[in-house]
């Protein structure tokens, strides 16, 4: 009984050190004073200026159009990656994902200068489009680590056997393993926007002048100090964020039914 009830307490105590900085930023983000030192009174201010703010608004904008499509990108190409992978032989699987471990292992500074140095190699001008690549390049490991799994779940024979039914090659991938792997391509993509909003280093070095997503802009702020709407969009996000892993949950819940 009392070891039943310490579990319960660790793990109040490891998702309460988690969220309570969040709960605390989301708190202050209605507080009626720029101070989150004392709490001055309930307003929705900061949520009206957040919108007014062009630089913070300009850098969601960045933010987000970067992040759907890197993570469009990264989870067409790492679901054909994992798709080759899983039909490889073993000894080829094995040299092929410890190569993909290497960007996720590697420190980001380090993918970051030498993204921004092989861009400048090849006389492109940073800015959007050096970004997007960037972002892209990053996701894919991730992606495909979430996808395999999927593979090697299923039965290695599925598109033999789809094959030898008549089917072209393509309208067995679309029948018959998509569905199969479907749960992996939808946690891939997640985890290929969540990784994309989140950067900061490799954003830094690959991005140019009149481009930059929420990370830098924040970063830039945060010299003179962290403005209030920035609470009100950090909050705005988490409930985003948490409605649809709610409805994902819903709907993996009802498929599974």
């Amino acid at each position: 009984m009392v070891n039943k009830w310490m579990k319960r307490l660790y793990t109040v105590l490891i998702f309460g050190f988690l969220y309570a900085p969040i709960a605390v930023l989301a708190v202050f983000s209605f507080n009626d004073s720029k101070s989150t030192a004392k709490w001055e009174g309930f307003t929705l201010d900061w949520y009206q200026s957040l919108f007014q703010n062009s630089l913070i608004m300009k850098s969601l904008y960045y933010t987000v159009l970067v992040a759907l499509i890197a993570s469009v990108v990264a989870t067409i190409i790492g679901t054909f990656a994992a798709f080759g992978i899983f039909y490889m032989k073993a000894w080829k699987q094995k040299v092929i994902l410890n190569v993909n471990s290497i960007p996720i292992l590697n420190p980001d500074i380090v993918t970051g200068i030498s993204l921004m140095t092989l861009f400048v190699a090849l006389n492109m001008e940073l800015g959007l489009l050096t970004m997007i690549i960037a972002h892209v390049t990053f996701c894919i490991p991730y992606v495909i680590l979430s996808v395999l799994p999927k593979f090697k779940q299923m039965p290695s024979e599925m598109l033999e056997a789809a094959l030898d039914l008549g089917a072209t090659p393509w309208y067995a991938f679309r029948k018959v393993i998509f569905p199969e792997i479907k749960p992996g391509i939808i946690t891939g993509a997640l985890i290929a926007f969540t990784l994309s909003i989140d950067d900061f280093v490799i954003s830094f070095f690959t991005t140019g002048n009149g481009v930059g997503n929420l990370s830098i802009a924040i970063y830039s702020m945060a010299r003179r100090g962290i403005k209030p709407e920035i609470n009100a969009l950090s909050t705005l996000m988490f409930i985003v964020v948490l409605v649809l892993m709610l409805v994902l949950n819903k709907r993996t819940k009802i498929e599974e039914i």
